[in-house]
C-alpha cells in the first residue's frame, strides 16, 4: 500500500477515534463539562492530533449535532408515513447505547454555545421529517391540506420531551413505547387508520 494511503487511513482512523472520544465525554459532561483534554485523553491521542482535525471544541460539538441523523438508518427500506415512524423508533431504540446519539441528545441543551445563530438540531430534525411527511402526502397517505411543517415540529418536539422524560424516570428504557405513543395519538388525528394503511412500528406489530 502507497504511503499516502497508509497516512490517510491512519488520519481517518485518527479523526473517527476523536469524535467517538468526544461524543463520549459530551454524553458524560455535556458541552461546557467537557474539554479538548479530556476528549485527546479519552482518544488516546495528542492535543495536536484532536486539532489537526478539529479547530476547536465548538466544531467538534457542531460535527456531532450535524452528523446525527447518520447514525438512524433504518434495518429496512421505507418511505413516506412508514420512513418518519422508522426514524423515530429506531433513534429511541439505539439512543441509550450510541455514544453519538446520547451525546447529541445532552448537546440539544447547551446548543446555543456553539451552534450558529439561526441553527439547530430541532431545524435539522424537522426540516428531516418534514420531508418524510411531505413524501406521504405525495402518495395519498396523508390529506394535502395538511401542515406539514406543523406537524413535522410537533413530532421533534415530543420526541425531545418523550427522550427527556424518559431519562429521568427509566434511563431511556421506556422510550421506544413513549415514542409509539406519540404516534399512536398521533395518527388518527391526521386521518390514518394504521390497519388499513398498514403501518408498522406503532406498538400493533
Amino acid at each position: 500500500m502507497a504511503p499516502r494511503v497508509v497516512k490517510q487511513a491512519r488520519a481517518e482512523r485518527t479523526r473517527a477515534a476523536v469524535m467517538l472520544a468526544a461524543a463520549e465525554v459530551f454524553a458524560e459532561n455535556g458541552f461546557s463539562g467537557a474539554s479538548v483534554m479530556k476528549i485527546a485523553d479519552r482518544a488516546g491521542v495528542t492535543l495536536g492530533g484532536v486539532y489537526f482535525h478539529f479547530r476547536s471544541k465548538e466544531e467538534l460539538a457542531r460535527a456531532i449535532v450535524a452528523g446525527q441523523p447518520e447514525f438512524v438508518v433504518p434495518p429496512e427500506t421505507s418511505h413516506g408515513l412508514q420512513r418518519a415512524i422508522d426514524v423515530t423508533r429506531v433513534w429511541a431504540r439505539q439512543l441509550a447505547e450510541s455514544p453519538m446519539l446520547r451525546a447529541g441528545a445532552r448537546l440539544v441543551w447547551e446548543q446555543d454555545r456553539f451552534m450558529p445563530a439561526g441553527e439547530n438540531s430541532h431545524q435539522q430534525w424537522t426540516g428531516l421529517m418534514a420531508a418524510d411527511l411531505q413524501s406521504a402526502v405525495d402518495d395519498g397517505e396523508l390529506k394535502p391540506e395538511v401542515d406539514i411543517q406543523a406537524i413535522a415540529r410537533m413530532i421533534v418536539n415530543a420526541c425531545t420531551g418523550a427522550q427527556m422524560h424518559s431519562y429521568v424516570e427509566t434511563a431511556h428504557e421506556d422510550l421506544v413505547e413513549r415514542v409509539e405513543e406519540i404516534w399512536r395519538c398521533l395518527l388518527p388525528a391526521l386521518g390514518v387508520s394504521d390497519e388499513c394503511k398498514g403501518i408498522k412500528g406503532i406498538g400493533r406489530d
